[in-house]
């Protein structure tokens, strides 16, 4: 019986040698070591020895077993250790080659509307002011000359949170907050870029946009100060030969009040499918601060005087670029974007 299973212990550990992979080497653990395996069915036969053979029996072929699972684990390392020197050296990186270049990225179009309008204002003396895009209904329309139950509240579908809050309407709700801190009651100058929020989404108009708003206070100020800043700034964004056209409108926080047109980039005012044949883009609401606005925060509108505007940076920017679907500037989209890469260059 020794004979026997020293013949099957030589015949594993051949096999072992001879195989070329893990998953020979798994056949041959299976062949010797399985349920079924050589040397676990030879140990079965311990019960037809007499009683005293079968220590030294079932001693030998444990000992088998042992070395063969030995010889086994050995060469599992060796293949596993070759299998990940071989992964390795297919992984190897020849720090030689010249790197790989980094696509360098672009401003969004709407920031570079945003700056571009910042430093413009700034360089004219106005001061760059933020505040919070959940406001008080006190300050996004009460103190806008908007009271409870204005019909004109029905013009803005607004986010309400609560009764009190709302996703801000519009960036004026900033000025208010100015007029209301200013405890020294002085001259203002600033401009309020800023997210603002209502119900409405189709491809000219998103839930989400962006305004701009220029208020000043001081005495003395005249419509002829707010056509003459109009005019700088639409110039200045849109091209030395914009011309602008006021028409009366109605604002509450402004009196008098006036939607101001630019004549059409594209066409030069010929009339195109742009400015639907009459040569005129509306861009702008506008007007004289209105003197209940003044009063309620605090200022005496028979001293002070002021005048307002805004836009919607969305819109510019589609008027700068030609960008034809509002939704592009939101959707994050690199071909649309990388088409400004080369204005950095």
């Amino acid at each position: 019986m020794k004979e026997k299973i020293d013949e099957i212990k030589k015949n594993a550990l051949n096999e072992i040698e001879n195989t070329s992979d893990l998953k020979e080497l798994d056949n041959v653990r299976v062949k010797y070591l399985g349920k079924k395996g050589e040397l676990t069915a030879i140990l079965k036969m311990m019960g037809t020895l007499p009683k005293e053979e079968r220590p030294s029996f079932g001693s030998l072929v444990n000992k088998a077993k042992e070395e063969v699972q030995s010889k086994i684990a050995e060469k599992e390392d060796q293949y596993k250790t070759e299998e990940i020197n071989k992964k390795l050296e297919s992984e190897r990186i020849d720090v030689t080659l010249p790197a790989s270049k980094i696509k360098k990225g672009s401003k969004h179009p709407l920031n570079r509307v945003i700056e571009e309008i910042e430093d413009l204002f700034v360089s004219m003396g106005y001061d760059v002011m933020e505040g919070p895009e959940l406001e008080t209904d006190e300050y996004n329309f009460e103190r806008l000359n908007l009271p409870k139950g204005h019909p004109a509240r029905d013009m803005q579908d607004s986010f309400y949170i609560t009764t009190e809050h709302l996703l801000r309407t519009q960036t004026s709700a900033v000025q208010a907050r100015t007029l209301m801190g200013n405890k020294e009651k002085g001259p203002i100058r600033e401009i309020v870029p800023g997210k603002t929020y209502r119900r409405e989404d189709d491809a000219t108009h998103s839930h989400q946009f962006n305004q701009v708003e220029a208020l000043v206070v001081d005495k003395d100020i005249s419509f002829a100060d707010l056509k003459g800043t109009l005019e700088i700034f639409m110039k200045h964004m849109l091209g030395e030969n914009t011309q602008l056209r006021f028409r009366p409108s109605y604002f509450p926080f402004t009196e008098p009040s006036y939607e101001v047109d630019v004549s059409c980039f594209k066409c030069g005012g010929k009339g195109c499918n742009l400015c639907k044949r009459t040569g005129w883009i509306e861009l702008l609401g506008a007007g004289i601060v209105h003197p209940n606005v003044l009063k309620m925060n605090g200022y005496d509108p028979d001293i002070y005087s002021g005048f307002a505007f805004g836009t919607g940076l969305d819109r510019l920017a589609m008027f700068k670029y030609g960008i034809t679907d509002i939704r592009l500037l939101y959707e994050n989209d690199v071909r649309f974007l990388s088409q400004f890469d080369r204005m950095d260059k």
